[in-house]
């Protein structure tokens, strides 16, 4: 019986898996744009600029850059982690205060900058649920920034789950030193 039925289904699946019967269509639009006479071109506009002035403007491109990599890791400095209670997403209330202080640095300094919250967890729970619990540290922490001022626009989340530690011993002080939200700036 057990064969029938086996045998059955797989003909059932050749029978609907077979080719189709319907012809391809052609998009005809190519053929119509290769027929129209071609418009007349205009002449580009080309500046030549010495080897002198390329490597000054190099020079002054390079150390803007360096700069504002060096502002930005600078700034970046001047945010601090918020830590969060096991199993938890709350912001706890030790941690109010340096949440204050991130939004005055995300204004301030950081104000031409987006900020990038990075949900973190410790290893304790699925990795479903980890990512799942990242995420609402990170919401928590946007929501308390947005209340001080922050503009939401300027905030994006990631959740690493537990996959980001910074502490990878058994203990409770290692653990958790991986509940946290860490902030990251973008260009």
């Amino acid at each position: 019986m057990k064969s029938i039925l086996l045998s059955s289904a797989v003909v059932a699946l050749l029978v609907f898996s077979g080719c189709s019967s319907k012809e391809p269509i052609v998009d005809e639009t190519a053929n119509n744009k290769a027929e129209k006479p071609a418009q007349e071109v205009q002449a580009v506009e080309t500046e030549t600029v010495s080897a002198e002035n390329s490597s000054v403007m190099g020079e002054n491109a390079e150390s803007q850059s360096d700069t504002n990599e060096m502002s930005m890791a600078s700034v970046e400095n001047e945010l601090s982690s918020v830590y969060f209670d096991f199993d938890k997403f709350s912001i706890r209330g030790d941690m109010e205060d340096k949440v204050s202080n991130d939004a005055q640095v995300a204004n301030g300094a950081g104000s031409s900058y987006t900020v990038k919250l990075e949900g973190n967890c410790d290893e304790w729970g699925s990795d479903e649920y980890n990512f799942a619990l990242g995420l609402k540290r990170a919401s928590a922490v946007k929501k308390a920034l947005v209340a001080e001022g922050v503009s939401a626009n300027r905030i994006t989340m990631v959740s690493y789950g537990e996959s980001n530690p910074v502490c990878s011993d058994k203990t409770k002080e290692c653990w958790s030193k991986n509940r946290r939200v860490d902030f990251k700036l973008l260009p």
